[in-house]
Parts: structure tokens; C-alpha cells; sequence
């Protein structure tokens, strides 16, 4: 069977675990070149062996961390000389950092938490929007959490963050309606992952949706019409009107 996104390069954040690892893999298997960003090598090689292990292909593997923007322009770069385009970005790398009091947050741990959660967005929108731009249907998804527009006490630093992501992506969705680009706010909700467990530690995950669940979503987000410019997206309406239409 024709694979839907052959042809396609695909760039994830957040590559080595969670959300985008499974986002990552779902759109290798759909027949994308992912471009893997994460910090942790171990990682990295973890999901490139298991893309070569079902597909036969290599991911490109980009060992970096999110609060390094100057990392992202180089990266924008080798892009644009490997590929000469983008066609899908998935912004799912982020940090929690500790739950506290505003009050109480350590003001180095708030530059990490901007830096990784909102100032990389901007970054990433800077270095790609051309090979964005370069590509037939570019397509940008970012992740974000119920508490940017739900805030929660303790939450402040990363809820914040969250939500400036969101109103920076809607200001550029607004400002590149008129290309071919469609920008997508993707709200995973409550899903297996390390940073859920680290929020919540009495919680049971089995309770919870592994993060694979999710990838059928974004491979599909990433074909054709998405919608409007900066559609807002939520893995549990999406998963509730496919088991309907299965049933």
C-alpha cells in the first residue's frame, strides 16, 4: 500500500520519549524522513533502531537541547541545505520543572522553563517557516496542556509558558494564512507519559492512554486541508468520534 506521507521530511521535538517518540514513529511509518530533535542520545538511537527495525530507514537523529536557539537557526540551516524544504514540524519537546508557588519558583528554573516551552517555539517558527513555506502543504503541530487555559496553583511557570505558546502560534498562524501552511494546537489531555507521572505520581497509568494512541491523530493531521490556521485540536474528541464512526 501506498504510505500517505512518503516524500515527506518531518521534523519532531521531543524525539526520544512520550509523545513525540510515538509521534515520530507514526510518521516514519507512514512513510516520513523524520528529523528526531531530543537531548538524550540513548533515546535517539532507541527510536532509530526501531524505525529501521519496521520501515528499513534511518531517521536523522539531531542530539539538542530546546533552550539552545541559537542550536535551532544552525539546524533551520542544515535543513534547508539537505532538503530544501520542511514539510511537517511536531513541537512536543517541553520540560515541567517544579510544581510550587508562584512566589517560590527559582528564578533560574524559570529561564529553563521559558526558554524550553515558549522562546523555543518562537525560535522554531524563525528557522522554519521558509522550508515551511518551501513545501507543497507544510503542516505545524504543536503540543500543548489543558492548564494554558486552565491555570491550576502550582502550575504557574509551565502554565504560563503553555499559554504564551499558544497565543504566539495563533499570531503567526494569523500572519501565514494566506500560504500554504496550517498550524495546528494539539492537546493531548491525560496520557501515559514521564513528565504526567512526574505531576501526578499517586496516579495509576494504566489508567491513562499510552502515547501511541496518539500518532494515528497526527499522521492525519498532517495530510492535506487541517483546517483553519491555528485549529485547535484534542486527542480525546478525536478519539471519541473514531470509536463512534467504528462503531
Amino acid at each position: 500500500m501506498t504510505k500517505p506521507l512518503s516524500g515527506k521530511i518531518a521534523l519532531v521535538t521531543g524525539a526520544s520519549r512520550g509523545i513525540g517518540h510515538e509521534a515520530a514513529l507514526a510518521l516514519a511509518r507512514a512513510g516520513a524522513h523524520v528529523v528526531a530533535v531530543a537531548r538524550t542520545q540513548g533515546g535517539l538511537e532507541e527510536l532509530d533502531d526501531t524505525i529501521r527495525a519496521e520501515t528499513g530507514e534511518r531517521a536523522t537523529l539531531v542530539p539538542l537541547d530546546l533552550g539552545e536557539g541559537d542550536g535551532l537557526d544552525q539546524l533551520g540551516g542544515v535543513i534547508h541545505q539537505r532538503f530544501g524544504k520542511l514539510d511537517i514540524l511536531v513541537h512536543a519537546g517541553a520540560m515541567l520543572g517544579s510544581l510550587t508557588p508562584v512566589s517560590h519558583i527559582d528564578p533560574k528554573q524559570w529561564d529553563r522553563i521559558v526558554a524550553v516551552d515558549f522562546t523555543s517555539t518562537y525560535r522554531l517558527i524563525r528557522s522554519f517557516e521558509p522550508l515551511l513555506k518551501a513545501a507543497p502543504e507544510g503542516r505545524a503541530i504543536f503540543v500543548t496542556s489543558g492548564v494554558a487555559s486552565r491555570p491550576r496553583a502550582f502550575w504557574g511557570a509551565y502554565a504560563a509558558a503553555k499559554a504564551g505558546m499558544e497565543a504566539l502560534v495563533r499570531s503567526w498562524a494569523d500572519e501565514v494564512e494566506n500560504t500554504r501552511i496550517r498550524a495546528v494546537i494539539l492537546d493531548p489531555g491525560r496520557m501515559r507519559t514521564r513528565m504526567r507521572a512526574e505531576a501526578f505520581p499517586a496516579e495509576d497509568p494504566k489508567t491513562l492512554p499510552h502515547p501511541s494512541e496518539i500518532g494515528p491523530l497526527i499522521v492525519e493531521l498532517c495530510q492535506g486541508e487541517s483546517g483553519l490556521p491555528a485549529r485547535n485540536v484534542t486527542f480525546s474528541e478525536w478519539a471519541d468520534a473514531r470509536a463512534r464512526s467504528q462503531s
